[in-house]
């Protein structure tokens, strides 16, 4: 009999520490208190993270933070933090716990948050991506990705781009909301926006395609102006 239960005990513990982070998640409590004032959403994908939060009522955004992120055993070294940019190149240890499927709890030194997963979904465009390519003036421009950096996070039908430098501590700008991407079309509905939060419940509609491991992206930019990039996976791209 207490073999059995050893048993299960070690069962129940695999299952528990065997779900995945992968997707798109949102701040449903804060200090045992729900969120109802503001929208804060993650994206954890290919071993990075992003977050976004904004003002629920003014969409003012309110921060963004992420970095790389170790799922094993739980901790997350910081490339941008708008609130304290500080604590950027720092590895935090919070304490995370699956409360089911789709529910955990982040147990950091000052807070304790629970997220509720939006979605795990996935199509040929979710991971992390960072830019390597830009056209301009009918030729095609390559860059390195170092200290400097813009990447777009997609997981969960949720997106967020980021433009920092983690060397510096400067960060430049982010956005991010919900997409769709299928038969060639991807579709942005912004949520929230550090640089103009008028650009909140705008959608943008380009064409894309994945070509050998690459993000080809086209058609126009926020501002009307004909675009062309190329997004590389971040793992692959990034040189530090």
């Amino acid at each position: 009999m207490r073999r059995i239960i050893l048993l299960g005990v070690f069962l129940f513990s695999t299952a528990i520490y065997a779900q995945s982070l992968e997707g798109s998640w949102k701040l449903i409590e804060q200090d045992g208190k729900q969120v109802t004032d503001k929208e804060v959403v993650r994206i954890y994908q290919d071993g990075y993270f992003a977050e976004g939060a904004k003002n629920k009522e003014s969409n003012e955004f309110l921060w963004a933070q992420g970095g790389e992120y170790d799922a094993g055993d739980y901790t997350e070294t910081l490339d941008f933090h708008t609130k304290y940019p500080e604590k950027v190149g720092e590895t935090l240890d919070p304490k995370l716990t699956f409360m089911d499927a789709d529910k955990m709890r982040i147990n950091n030194v000052k807070e304790v948050q629970v997220w509720e997963r939006i979605s795990d979904t996935e199509n040929d465009l979710t991971g992390n991506w960072v830019i390597t390519g830009r056209k301009r003036n009918g030729e095609m421009n390559t860059m390195k990705p170092g200290n400097r950096r813009t990447i777009k996070i997609l997981g969960g039908d949720r997106f967020q781009w980021v433009a920092f430098n983690s060397a510096t501590r400067e960060f430049y700008g982010t956005g991010g909301g919900t997409y769709s991407a299928e038969d060639g079309k991807y579709t942005e509905n912004i949520e929230f926006f550090s640089r103009d939060n008028n650009r909140v419940g705008a959608s943008l509609g380009f064409d894309y395609g994945v070509k050998d491991g690459e993000w080809h992206h086209s058609g126009k930019s926020s501002k009307g102006d004909p675009m062309y990039e190329i997004w590389s996976p971040y793992a692959e791209a990034y040189q530090p």
